[in-house]
């Protein structure tokens, strides 16, 4: 990529952070609370470097190589002029305990721990990591998370681990934005309930809701970086 692309790309990035914080600030009822979270997932590490140059350090992965990978090939230019801010990286993927080893040395927010078998793998490689426990609202086939009702159990059992469980993470109903807020409400009374900070909640499309609804973390990808390209087998 030349540096004139690069610096097109770089601007049109920006200019979608400004916009998503907009929205931010029109629909949280606290804008201070709230945490961007850029998810660059099948993007290339450019992507990660474009969201850093606009100000957003917490980067959202949902695969452990693709991760790994974008850690080390930043951590490698981390010299370079201009390379400017360290991401903060997020795994939002579902948490495979053969991965935890490459993972623990990078991650600084696992989002998606829904077993306390997951749980236990972080804290043997990470003691005292922050996570988010991941609520399952729809109830589907193949969804990652855990039941609302057993939430209580699983934050009491993640603590017990040492780990610092700092909130709760979901990803809400296919369809219609409007047709989450339910699903949000109740995720955000869990986590008051909890006594928990965060409320991970709302995507590109259903941001506005999520916030409404009380969330304290948005993961953007679409909004940021445009349709992701199909992933490489």
């Amino acid at each position: 990529m030349s540096e004139a692309d690069d610096n097109r790309d770089r601007a049109a990035v920006a200019a979608r952070v400004a916009e998503a914080r907009s929205r931010i600030a029109a629909a949280a009822p606290d804008p201070s609370r709230v945490r961007l979270v850029a998810v660059t997932k099948g993007f290339g590490p450019d992507a990660v470097r474009a969201a850093l140059a606009a100000g957003v350090t917490d980067i959202g992965e949902n695969y452990a190589d693709e991760l790994v990978g974008k850690a080390e090939e930043l951590a490698a230019s981390a010299g370079e002029p201009g390379s400017g801010l360290t991401p903060r990286w997020h795994f939002l993927g579902a948490v495979q305990r053969n991965k935890v080893a490459r993972l623990a040395p990078v991650v600084a927010c696992w989002q998606s721990v829904s077993r306390i078998e997951e749980g236990r793998a972080i804290a043997r490689r990470h003691p005292g990591a922050s996570i988010l426990v991941q609520v399952d609202v729809v109830g589907g086939h193949g969804r990652n998370g855990c039941s609302p009702e057993r939430v209580g159990e699983l934050v009491a059992a993640l603590r017990d681990e040492q780990l610092d469980v700092g909130g709760l993470m979901t990803i809400g109903p296919q369809g219609p934005a409007e047709a989450s807020r339910s699903a949000f409400a109740l995720v955000r009374d869990l986590a008051t309930g909890l006594g928990l900070a965060e409320c991970s909640m709302g995507m590109t499309d259903d941001m506005d809701v999520a916030l409404a609804e009380g969330s304290t973390m948005v993961r953007l990808g679409r909004a940021l970086f445009g349709e992701r390209p199909p992933r490489r087998a």
